[in-house]
């Protein structure tokens, strides 16, 4: 580890030990954090702002670091180490036309084995498992519509028109999270 990260680890430890807000907190309490500053992240990216990118994914590095010192310190047999190497066992198993032997011609060829090689171990038993409910509404359901082959059901339903909508945008190569965004942006700089 660089001397920087393990110096930032090391932060944190100290202040989990010796901090009163940071001793108190929790897995559960720090859930806006996390969620705020992904979000923050994002922003940074959809401003094209390389120096406010740096500094907010160094608050969500921090976030990272935070959860696993609290894991370590509650007792959950897992710290920083353990996701770091969790992380990177995972990122050589499903590279293997770098860390292995097969060979790849295209990113798209890429994605299908990365796709293949993450269901063989997920084995899942329900085509929604794994995808978090707390994700944005048009992101959880491309990543729905990503899973299952049937068409999204016609109807005058408004969820699924807005079903079909995703479904659509989908098939476009577009993201509908995105998208719609973009749109909302346009009309209230119109408003």
């Amino acid at each position: 580890m660089s001397d920087p990260l393990r110096e930032l680890v090391d932060v944190m430890a100290r202040l989990r030990a010796e901090c009163p807000w940071t001793r108190e907190q929790t897995h559960e309490t720090l859930r806006r954090y996390l969620i705020e500053e992904a979000y923050e992240t994002l922003e940074a990216l959809d401003a094209a702002d390389s120096e406010h990118l740096r500094e907010e994914l160094g608050d969500l590095l921090m976030q990272v670091v935070f959860h696993a010192e609290i894991a370590a310190t509650d007792g959950e047999g897992w710290g920083i180490d353990e996701v770091a190497a969790g992380i990177r066992d995972k990122l050589v198993h499903r590279n293997p036309h770098v860390f292995g032997d097969v060979t790849v011609n295209s990113a798209a060829e890429v994605d299908a084995n990365w796709q293949r090689l993450k269901a063989e171990k997920k084995r899942r038993s329900h085509p929604a498992e794994g995808i978090p409910e707390q994700l944005p509404a048009l992101m959880y359901a491309d990543k729905v519509l990503g899973r299952v082959a049937a068409e999204p059901v016609a109807s005058d339903e408004i969820g699924d028109r807005l079903l079909a909508i995703v479904a659509e945008a989908r098939a476009q190569g577009v993201d509908a999270e995105a998208a719609l965004k973009s749109a909302a942006r346009r009309h209230a700089d119109r408003g």
